[in-house]
């Protein structure tokens, strides 16, 4: 299979699977609200959802190594495509109470979400060759904020047009577009179906790996306290609200920018790779998300504010790009599941806490100083980062290929 055939295949199951999951969120949290008319309920959605995939994560990652990678890809499918057409019954009201059902199917969704990531991981390390993996990490990062982007808006579309019903079933076909990527992936894995008894070993010998591989760590760390601290986009509906001074059109636009950044410059490294001093440019890209998210804290300009939420978006979107190729050309190919695995719950806990500790630090400092506050952390973590892993900062990923 050629790479950019392969590639398309596997384009194809993520872009399915995460446009499900985006307009079911978008749905539930309608859903519920209509309900319940509270904002309690939906904070729940979040712990609803990360709870089974923090359960579940390590072990999907186990089982991608031992197991079928299509067969488990496919699982994630399925399960998406099942709760969409379950959240339809409850939308048409044929399954009753509503409310501990669609929190029901919130947690399978986070199950579901628990085997996708290390599936796509491992597959995608087995479908693009290594001296390509750089290029095409590039556009499928592009993919996915588009889908971020464009997911919550098409849910919200079919919401106010076709209703929740056609929504929650848009999603089912979304996930049945996923399934039908996942039947194109050609990829050959020698199995060991080797899985009773051996979970903790196995789990063990994942983080050994990642303990012991000071690139692979470093990137993990540095992505994880970089969005730790500088998340201030879950705070933005405060920042509009009090700094700016303007309604949730306004909320749109500010949560688009970042997106934005990340697509043109995905689209941009996929053309034009970071081979040579990639550790230094990953090194850049933090520090320079740190100094965007200080200057956007300083701002009080709605467009200035959009343009530094803009840069912040392209300096993650370098990070992701390089982290990403690190890990998959740092990886061996029995173990990618696993590393797939801790470095989504590197990522889930990351941006699950970092919006824990944006609110915590905007209730104690006030929202300005937070965030500026943040900006400057993410800038530290990164020179802590720089002299504790020095062959990070010596990285060309040419070197990796």
């Amino acid at each position: 299979m050629s790479p950019s055939k392969g590639f398309k295949t596997i384009l194809l199951y993520r872009v399915g699977n995460t446009l499900s999951y985006q307009i079911m969120m978008v749905a539930v949290g309608w859903h519920l609200y209509e309900i319940t008319n509270s904002v309690v309920s939906l904070g729940l959605v979040g712990l609803a959802e990360l709870v089974p995939y923090f359960l579940f994560a390590l072990y999907s990652g186990h089982a991608v190594d031992h197991y079928s990678r299509k067969k488990i890809a496919a699982l994630a499918c399925f399960i998406h495509m099942s709760v969409a057409l379950f959240l339809t019954a409850i939308a048409l009201g044929w399954l009753s109470p509503p409310v501990p059902l669609i929190y029901t199917a919130v947690a399978l969704i986070g199950v579901g979400r628990a085997v996708m990531r290390p599936a796509y991981q491992a597959l995608f390390g087995q479908v693009i060759p290594r001296e390509h993996l750089a290029r095409y990490t590039a556009y499928a990062s592009s993919a996915f904020q588009i889908c971020v982007v464009a997911g919550p808006g098409l849910g919200g579309l079919l919401i106010g047009f076709a209703g929740l019903e056609w929504t929650y079933l848009s999603a089912a076909i979304a996930g049945a577009l996923g399934l039908y990527g996942v039947s194109l992936i050609n990829v050959k894995q020698e199995i060991t179906g080797n899985l009773s008894g051996n979970f903790l070993k196995s789990f063990l010998e994942g983080f050994h790996y990642v303990k012991q591989h000071e690139l692979i760590l470093g990137t993990m760390a540095l992505d994880m306290f970089a969005v730790l601290f500088g998340g201030a986009v879950s705070i933005l509906p405060a920042f509009v609200k009090e700094v700016l001074h303007a309604g949730p059109e306004i909320l749109g636009i500010l949560r688009a920018a970042p997106a934005a950044g990340a697509v043109i410059t995905g689209i941009y490294l996929a053309s034009r790779p970071l081979m040579i001093d990639s550790g230094k440019y990953l090194l850049m890209a933090v520090a320079g998300f740190g100094l965007a998210i200080i200057a956007f804290g300083l701002s009080s300009s709605l467009w200035v504010c959009a343009f530094f939420l803009f840069i912040s978006g392209c300096c993650d979107s370098v990070s992701v790009v390089i982290r990403g190729s690190i890990i998959q050309l740092t990886t061996p190919d029995h173990m990618r599941g696993r590393i797939g695995a801790i470095n989504g719950i590197f990522i889930g806990s990351s941006n699950e806490l970092g919006a824990l500790e944006s609110g915590i630090a905007a209730s104690l400092m006030g929202l300005v100083p937070s965030i500026v506050f943040g900006g400057i952390a993410t800038i530290a973590v990164v020179l802590i980062t720089s002299q504790m892993a020095p062959h990070l900062r010596k990285l060309h990923i040419r070197d990796l290929s």
